[in-house]
């Protein structure tokens, strides 16, 4: 009875949540690649190395020669690439009218070693042509290109994935539990050749029983970006927890301070005897910057390097600090591990979902792959049920014509 109802379970869940998990698939697959793809679309926004021996110019100046090159543009945060810097940039408030200034942009990319402005784009901004394809496509990826509808959408569909990965493990056991292992190796196979409809079932099954672990990393992290208040009431309730509303919350001003009174080389010399100071005390080496901001929500600059303790080679699986805007003094220190196991746990979860691991190109590979699988997996599960429901029609109609047949 139990095993009849997982199976209905199994069905329709997989069948609602099918198209989703056609377009997270797919989009996931390119962005496993996302800077190759970008790089191959819009070669304008990389910057070529001028000379062997160049040095990129530091964060501080970079900072001042974007907020020069677009006055009316305030600074919020920038990456640095190898061969870009990214920023993220807000608009100034318009003394005259007291409302902020109108921008068409909220990145901004520039040369990395002259300081040149490379290009700039409104985020996800689809209208602006192929500029934004890469970001428009993760916007499919993360909310249906649907803002919070799209979100509140994913989320349930994250959970329902992620529930859904349990018991399709168990319908993958064998009936008869005598001899379980023996029968149960079988599920891990997939049968050559066989017809059409006992090779997708071997797909199907098979499939998801050998990338189980990483399908579930990917349902559960899903959860985690697109149902937060899910994934840190579960996520507290198993590991030692803090979430990054509680780091804001213990340090927001009761308005927001958009003119510090450090400067960007202040704060950048500042930050950098800051970090030198924890990664001794912490044990770890630096090996260069790779963020750098202002978040005037809580008065402070926040610096972020790459180093011998990162899980990943974006900005969430490093080290960083923040420091006070006003007095230099350090205000927070965020490591990737060993602070708070829960988010060690969300710090790991996050490297791998976005294929961020110090850059291995065999897992981006494998990420890349797993988009595809799960579009199978989706693809297979609709031809099950499709291949099964006329089975069942045809059955019906036999068992009608049978009883017309035998009462006349």
């Amino acid at each position: 009875m139990a095993r009849k109802f997982f199976v209905w379970l199994h069905r329709w869940v997989g069948l609602l949540m099918a198209a989703f998990l056609i377009i997270v698939g797919l989009t996931g697959s390119l962005l496993a690649f996302n800077t190759d793809m970008e790089k191959l679309i819009n070669p304008q926004l990389f910057a070529v190395k001028p000379t062997p021996d160049a040095k990129p110019l530091d964060m501080a100046t970079l900072a001042e020669k974007a907020e020069a090159a677009e006055p009316h543009a305030r600074v919020h945060y920038f990456l640095v690439g190898r061969e870009q810097v990214l920023m993220h940039a807000g608009p100034r408030t318009d003394p005259a009218t007291g409302k902020p200034y109108p921008l068409d942009f909220d990145q901004m990319f520039l040369d990395p070693w002259t300081g040149k402005e490379l290009g700039h784009r409104l985020n996800g901004d689809w209208l602006q042509g192929k500029i934004n394809l890469m970001p428009f496509i993760y916007e499919l990826h993360m909310n249906l290109a649907l803002g919070k509808w799209g979100t509140w959408v994913l989320g349930i569909v994250a959970l329902a994935w992620t529930i859904d990965c349990f018991h399709a493990v168990y319908l993958t056991f064998p009936v008869v539990f005598s001899r379980f292992f023996s029968r149960w190796k079988l599920a891990w196979k997939i049968k050559w050749p066989a017809s059409g409809y006992r090779l997708n079932f071997d797909l199907h099954r098979a499939s998801g029983l050998w990338l189980w672990p990483l399908i579930f990393v990917f349902a559960w992290s899903s959860v985690m970006f697109n149902m937060g208040s899910v994934y840190e009431w579960t996520t507290a309730k198993l590991f030692d927890y803090r979430t990054a509303e509680q780091d804001f919350a213990s340090h927001l001003l009761k308005t927001p301070k958009f003119d510090p009174r450090l400067g960007w080389h202040e704060a950048q010399g500042r930050a950098e005897q800051l970090m030198a100071q924890v990664a001794r005390g912490k044990g770890f080496a630096v090996n260069g910057p790779i963020g750098f901001g202002y978040l005037p929500e809580v008065g402070a600059y926040t610096y972020d390097v790459r180093s011998s303790r990162d899980i990943s080679d974006g900005e969430w699986g490093g080290v960083g600090i923040w420091v006070d805007g006003d007095t230099g003094k350090l205000k927070k220190t965020f490591l990737p591990d060993g602070e708070h196991s829960g988010n060690t746990v969300t710090n790991w979860l996050r490297a791998l979902h976005f294929a961020n691991l110090h850059g291995w190109l065999a897992y981006r590979i494998l990420v890349c792959l797993l988009g595809l699988v799960i579009t199978m997996l989706s693809v297979t599960g609709i031809y099950i049920w499709w291949k099964k429901r006329n089975a069942r029609r045809i059955s019906r109609a036999g068992r009608l014509q049978t009883g017309i047949t035998v009462h006349a």
